[in-house]
């Protein structure tokens, strides 16, 4: 697996090579800027984590040259940045046990331009390359602007594969923004509370982001007990910590169909679920 781009970086703790390890994905993980999927898809993480019988593998799009940056970090340049940013993901990948992260080193305005297709195609060779059965990518419902272009990348690359090349579950996580006001019916629950000290671990290792002035650390670790606490009313916690998902696999599975018009159909169901709350109280 060759990545174009001369900004790119391909890493693969085992030390084997690409032909090996790539395939061995079941689980992959694609986000935006380094650390992203270590907070939406840790669900993956701990599905994969010691194990021989499955792999979870991770793409990360941007370079991550744009990143807010305070304290000791407040006078680096974004060439510095990107050369830290990529050095605590690849430590962030031996801590979580990944089978390879390719960090494909796109400034986020090439993201975001429809006309540009080298992302597409780096995605599209990844996702054939690895045949992971679990996507996890962000939601339609993000409000970061280049989550959402990701997604959208996503889309148009997975549409490019054929029927057996595509992953059987693809699931939208939470970053900026949650998913607790889902429908009940729409959420998708990912139990994850294994492992608790390699959350921690995989989340300091991201010291320009923790230091440099944005504690996702607490920030990520409180929405996964909020979200346990606040899911059911009437009964009591069965697990400490959960992550929300909706599920996307229908939108890749199908060739035609817009993120927009998927997105639609959810806000229409959950300003449903409102009024009908609501007017269930109403006095005739």
């Amino acid at each position: 697996m060759k990545l174009p781009n001369t900004e790119s970086d391909l890493f693969l703790p085992s030390g084997e090579s690409p032909q090996t390890v790539i395939p061995r994905t079941t689980h992959l993980a694609i986000g935006a800027h380094q650390d992203d999927i270590e907070i939406f898809a840790y669900h993956g993480i701990l599905q994969c984590f010691q194990r021989n019988d499955r792999q979870f593998s991770a793409v990360i799009a941007t370079d991550g040259a744009g990143s807010p940056r305070s304290g000791p970090y407040a006078e680096m340049s974004d060439d510095q940045m990107k050369a830290i940013r990529i050095e605590e993901q690849r430590r962030a990948a031996i801590i979580g046990d990944f089978g390879f992260v390719a960090q494909l080193g796109y400034p986020s305005s090439v993201i975001k331009d429809p006309a540009a297709l080298s992302p597409v195609d780096d995605l599209a060779g990844m996702i054939r390359a690895s045949g992971a059965e679990v996507l996890y990518l962000h939601n339609p419902f993000d409000k970061h602007d280049t989550h959402i272009a990701v997604l959208k990348r996503c889309l148009d690359a997975v549409r490019r594969l054929t029927g057996p090349e595509r992953p059987k579950r693809v699931l939208g996580c939470e970053v900026w923004g949650g998913l607790d006001w889902l429908p009940d019916e729409l959420k998708v629950p990912l139990d994850v509370d294994g492992q608790p000290q390699v959350s921690a671990a995989l989340l300091e290792v991201f010291d320009s982001q923790i230091s440099g002035g944005k504690r996702y650390d607490l920030a990520a670790e409180g929405r996964r007990l909020a979200n346990a606490t606040f899911f059911q009313s009437h009964s009591v916690d069965q697990i400490q910590r959960v992550t929300f998902a909706v599920d996307l696999t229908e939108l890749f599975r199908e060739d035609s169909g817009s993120m927009e018009d998927f997105a639609s159909c959810i806000l229409d169901e959950y300003r449903e679920d409102v009024l009908q709350r609501i007017g269930q109280f109403e006095v005739d």
